[in-house]
């Protein structure tokens, strides 16, 4: 009777075990690794293709646009995330554009400027400028916060001024939008350059920073990416090949009018097609 009722118990945790093998076989996953900016859409996406895929896993991984070009080249991951067009030297790769982005030049809430000329930027991250009331501002010395290298936030702010990155003198250097966003929120003399999307997003959520203007163009999606004096820029998922499977089904859902409104929550413009 034991024995019986032990070679029971051993077919039932058999049977759990050979079924949660069976579930765990049929789980899927994707993996994207780079451009920070864009990785918070690719996240937000990423749950809306789980809800509606229960056996799939998008894995969401930041590094900067360097990274989503390395590791798709290696396919080291299933999609790069590239907050930038192609270089030429690029062109071995695919890349699929899943909304518009551009670049804010950020300083804190309580500063009392209200718009920099295109030399005053350019002074101010070459050190010629080092104090706000140079441009209107109060006698306080300039934090100049700079994105690392391999950010592609860097090339297109530094390629817009005509900056050789290595004229930039930065008193911060930061990596991700977020990180840059928390320096001047954190340091009222401090001054940044990140998404318009992440901007926005954070000014809305009530934290103490307001975005300038380039150019005399609000920094805005709502003024329209892309248009006169905007450091527009396209945000794309990359791949080493042509997709297929579930990496050609993630991407065809990731251009789909179904992520439209997940594209306007996180302040980036949709692209009709």
């Amino acid at each position: 009777m034991k024995t019986s009722r032990f070679v029971s118990r051993v077919a039932i945790g058999l049977a759990i075990a050979l079924l949660i093998a069976c579930n765990q076989s049929q789980t899927q996953k994707l993996v994207l690794t780079g451009s920070s900016t864009v990785a918070p859409l690719a996240a937000e996406i990423g749950k809306q293709y789980e809800r509606e895929h229960p056996n799939v896993r998008i894995d969401v991984q930041t590094g900067g646009s360097s990274r989503g070009i390395a590791d798709a080249r290696q396919k080291v991951a299933d999609i790069g995330m590239v907050s930038r067009a192609l270089k030429p030297e690029e062109k071995d790769l695919m890349a699929f554009t899943i909304a518009w982005d551009g670049i804010s030049i950020i300083i804190h809430q309580e500063n009392p400027v209200t718009e920099l000329k295109r030399e005053d930027i350019i002074g101010i991250y070459t050190d010629k400028i080092n104090n706000w009331k140079e441009v209107n501002g109060r006698d306080a010395p300039i934090t100049v916060v700079n994105k690392a290298e391999g950010r592609s936030t860097l090339e297109l702010f530094a390629k817009y001024y005509q900056l050789p990155t290595t004229e930039i003198q930065a008193d911060v250097v930061i990596g991700d939008n977020e990180q840059g966003i928390k320096t001047v929120i954190g340091n009222p003399q401090a001054i940044g350059y990140v998404s318009i999307g992440a901007a926005e997003y954070s000014a809305a959520s009530g934290n103490p920073i307001k975005l300038l203007p380039i150019a005399g163009v609000a920094a805005s999606t709502a003024a329209g990416v892309g248009t006169r004096g905007q450091l527009a820029r396209p945000l794309n998922f990359v791949t080493s090949e042509k997709p297929k499977g579930l990496t050609k089904d993630f991407i065809e859902f990731a251009r789909s009018p179904q992520v439209k409104q997940i594209i306007e929550e996180q302040y980036f413009v949709y692209i009709s097609k």
